[in-house]
């Protein structure tokens, strides 16, 4: 739809001017150690100087404070009347999110603006308190990945064309997630330019997550090993060659992530002064612009309040919670797990954490780990209840259970659990559990009372309504 075709005039004269961005801000690359910075005509992922890693750092963000919070606030709730694509996904929040991108570059498929989903009864005396679920499965590729990779892809487009390119290659290592949300933004884009590869771990990703990328056309490589074999791999072919690495490495995917903070904010109002958002880590892009992305709305005044984050991991594969127990890091080996984006032993963006964790969120940043027969029964136990949660769902509501317990998290705050992806990407878990036949790896052994099979019987009305004992009319 053209501007044009906007009536500006039924919206309040004090957003009315904003309401179509046109803020371009002076993003550029800095480095987290040595504070260098660099233009964005190029695909980069760590500092050229030190070897740090990047983030995206908009210059001119001070100018937007000339518009106060409370402004803001209305121009994003307003915004989202308008029958404008671009703006209908994550760059809604687009001055704050990547105003760089012209509104013409911005692919647009659907993605963001998940719901909350409020447990039940049920579900909430089971982990000891009421708390929303935000369904990120619901985005196009069934995962919060897409809100990345459309920040990544839409720069991906606005390069193409902005520097004249001719050829390029998309590349990321995945355990799954990833590689469907690449595969598919990749996809839409011209084929005679932009070619897609992903490097897999062999007989780590659920059928139905490796079916994801092949639907989309992609090169999929399997490599023996584990994920961080392939990300390995992949930043090696990043530093050595023209590719477009789309891990979280790359911070232009971090930028749209920001996003899942975004709309918590607006979903609550902007109320954060007693919020609580519990987030599986994995390869830890998510916590970190999960935490920048309440930043930005803090420096802005759009919110008041930073909130509490607790992130949660397995015990297969928890450096993240060793450290926040230990004071100390260590990459880890990591042992089968059932959530598994989040079987990561080194996450590459820890040291972003590390950083928002000591400079902003350190009396509000909290980690807890689990074994693997609480993971895989978060999530049976939660869908059995009437929601929609995968493996890394399952994680974050025991996670969250765990929190109660130890007294992180108060009963009377307001608690956000991010499901990461949809339930039926880890159909093969749950079924593995019904039939008990988890590896020993795993430590799992199925609860009876969790156990669900189809039961076999004649076509025949008498016998069902036999099986099920019911009484005649």
């Amino acid at each position: 739809m053209k501007h044009t075709e906007v009536n500006f005039e039924q919206f309040p004269r004090h957003v009315r001017e904003h309401l179509v961005p046109t803020y371009e801000g002076d993003v550029v690359y800095e480095c987290i150690g040595c504070a260098a910075t660099y233009h964005l005509n190029q695909f980069l992922y760590t500092c050229p100087a030190c070897k740090s890693l990047l983030r995206l750092h908009d210059r001119k963000f001070d100018e937007l404070k000339k518009i106060d919070g409370a402004t803001w606030r209305d121009i994003f709730d307003y915004r989202l009347m308008l029958r404008l694509e671009p703006l209908k996904g994550i760059f809604l929040f687009k001055e704050i999110l990547f105003p760089s991108i012209p509104l013409q570059d911005i692919i647009y498929l659907g993605e963001g603006h998940t719901p909350l989903v409020r447990s039940n009864a049920a579900l909430s005396g089971l982990v000891g308190m009421e708390f929303f679920v935000k369904n990120d499965g619901l985005n196009p590729s069934a995962s919060f990945k897409d809100r990345g990779m459309a920040s990544a892809i839409s720069f991906i487009n606005y390069s193409i064309r902005k520097r004249n390119i001719k050829e390029l290659l998309g590349i990321c290592a995945s355990t799954g997630d990833t590689s469907a949300a690449a595969a598919l933004y990749l996809s839409y884009l011209d084929k005679n330019i932009v070619r897609s590869v992903v490097l897999l771990p062999k007989g780590k990703v659920t059928p139905q997550q490796l079916a994801q990328p092949l639907g989309s056309g992609a090169t999929v490589i399997e490599v023996p090993g584990v994920f961080d074999d392939c990300m390995r791999i992949v930043e090696q072919l990043a530093e050595r060659y023209q590719v477009c690495l789309l891990n979280s490495k790359n911070p232009i995917r971090i930028m749209g992530q920001k996003s899942y903070a975004f709309e918590v904010a607006q979903q609550l109002g902007y109320d954060t002064k007693d919020l609580t958002v519990v987030v599986p880590v994995g390869n830890a892009g998510n916590v970190t612009a999960i935490m920048e992305g309440f930043l930005d709305l803090y420096r802005l005044s759009i919110i008041a309040h930073l909130p509490q984050i607790v992130a949660v991991q397995s015990r297969h594969a928890n450096p993240v919670a060793a450290w926040r127990a230990s004071g100390r890091y260590e990459p880890m080996t990591v042992q089968s797990s059932v959530a598994q984006a989040a079987m990561i032993g080194d996450p590459v963006s820890f040291p972003k954490v590390k950083k928002l964790v000591e400079e902003y969120f350190n009396q509000q940043f909290f980690a807890v780990d689990l074994s693997e027969q609480e993971v895989i029964e978060g999530m049976l136990e939660a869908n059995r209840r009437g929601h929609v949660v995968c493996t890394q769902g399952g994680e974050s509501i025991a996670g969250l259970a765990k929190a109660v317990k130890l007294g992180i998290v108060a009963k009377d705050r307001t608690v956000v659990v991010d499901s990461t992806s949809h339930q039926l990407k880890f159909s093969n878990f749950q079924q593995m559990y019904f039939e008990n036949s988890f590896p020993a790896e795993y430590q799992i052994t199925a609860k009876p009372e969790l156990v669900n099979k189809p039961v076999q019987l004649e076509a025949s009305a008498d016998a069902i309504a036999g099986y099920l004992k019911l009484k005649e009319k």
